[in-house]
């Protein structure tokens, strides 16, 4: 069963146009509540939670009424990261999860990702299941079964103590000066909260958002910002979300910026050395640099390629009962504390491995020399395919050919744009 509006990463697009519209985000929600209202259950529980952007709260309300015409009781959390949806749609017994986010996109964009009663996101399955309930008759609740919606004014919270709870009981920040960049995003509360409850002096930017600003200038994908506040406040690390908190970049106090590769690494070396690398290896994307996976054949260890996509990742790890993956973009997931990447988490085992082994920020997010490598995005007209031309296919070969073994091209279509 083939899907047309889901991407690798839910349904993403620019806000008030197809297919992020509030009409759009109605049926989507009465397809996906009567997909799991399957189990016949008689009460029937969906949380949302949203980043900062203007247009998530005319999705959260068409999402609120689509889901509640089907018989769904809706649970609002308001701003929180991502993996707090994934934490509390499992904590909170839930059916559904929804976040409203289109991650590290400009502000005029927005998403809609769904996760599972188990907390993961859903399967390209069960999103092709809900895309054909949309395209029929969506069968809608009787008058008396119609859902109800709640705000929670406490998910923040609940999520800023478990993430505390990630982080070895018997070690504080104390004397830690810490940059955290939220970009104007999800996490602009809970991020810094988190790091000052365990003790460390917090340096907050990316905290302001005004519903057009996230991502803008600052976040992992802006790590600039970051770097400048680290270098003028004198800070031991810098850590940089992005829109939704799901990824992270690094950011030692010499303003060096560290990718996903490197933090993978460094977690994937010290795993091993504790004994609590699963199945010894490390997933991660097709994406992720050569560097990476000479790294770790260097100590024995396995690298396992996935498509793009953290949900990819989150896949294969589940499958072969692996517990470090993520994505040179900044996803770090790790099961053992998240159902998705969590760039807090991250950034918080990252703060311990500096309390435990005594060293400075600059000894450890340099595991590796990368192999060079280029990332280039060219946009094309929405509905076109030019992989598919011959000339295309033929310039490709050609590239391949010249690099003779040497190297590689990775020619991709992007799960989240044009």
């Amino acid at each position: 069963m083939s899907r047309k509006i889901f991407g690798t990463d839910g349904v993403r697009g620019k806000a008030n146009s197809y297919p992020m519209t509030a009409e759009m985000a109605l049926r989507l929600g009465a397809a996906a509540g009567r997909f799991f209202r399957r189990s016949g259950k008689d009460q029937h529980r969906v949380v949302i939670g949203k980043d900062t952007r203007l247009s998530g709260y005319m999705l959260e309300n068409a999402l609120t009424a689509g889901l509640t015409s089907t018989g769904m009781n809706v649970l609002l959390l308001g701003p929180v990261p991502t993996p707090a949806v994934g934490f509390l749609t499992r904590s909170m017994r839930a059916d559904l999860g929804i976040m409203i986010s289109a991650s590290h996109n400009p502000a005029a964009d927005n998403g809609i990702k769904f996760f599972g009663p188990d907390g993961f996101k859903l399967s390209d399955e069960a999103e092709a299941e809900i895309e054909a309930i949309l395209e029929g008759e969506i069968q809608l609740a009787q008058p008396a079964n119609i859902g109800r919606a709640k705000r929670i004014d406490d998910g923040r919270g609940r999520y800023v103590e478990y993430a505390k709870t990630t982080f070895p009981a018997g070690l504080r920040l104390d004397g830690m000066k810490v940059v955290i960049d939220c970009a104007n995003g999800a996490a602009y509360r809970a991020a810094p909260e988190v790091l000052w409850e365990l003790g460390a002096d917090v340096v907050p930017i990316g905290i302001e958002p005004n519903g057009f600003n996230i991502n803008e200038g600052v976040g992992s994908t802006h790590p600039r910002a970051c770097a400048e506040a680290v270098l003028a406040h004198g800070a031991d690390l810098g850590i940089t979300l992005d829109g939704d908190a799901d990824r992270v970049m690094l950011i030692d106090q010499t303003g060096k910026v560290a990718d996903g590769d490197q933090i993978m690494a460094l977690m994937a070396a010290r795993w091993a050395e504790q004994g609590r690398l699963r199945g010894g290896a490390l997933v991660a994307t097709v994406m992720s640099n050569l560097g990476l996976e000479r790294f770790l054949q260097g100590r024995g260890l396995d690298l396992e390629r996935t498509a793009v996509g953290d949900r990819y990742v989150v896949e294969r790890m589940r499958q072969k009962g692996f517990n470090l993956g993520g994505e040179q973009s900044g996803h770090i997931v790790m099961t053992d504390y998240a159902t998705t990447g969590d760039g807090l988490i991250a950034g918080l085992q990252f703060l311990a491995a500096m309390r435990e082994t005594g060293q400075l920020a600059s000894e450890l997010v340099h595991q590796f020399d990368p192999v060079p490598q280029m990332l280039k995005n060219v946009r094309y007209a929405q509905g076109a395919d030019p992989l598919s031309a011959e000339s295309v296919q033929h310039e490709i070969a050609a590239a391949e050919k010249r690099l003779a073994g040497s190297g590689r091209v990775l020619i991709r279509k992007s799960g989240t744009e044009p």
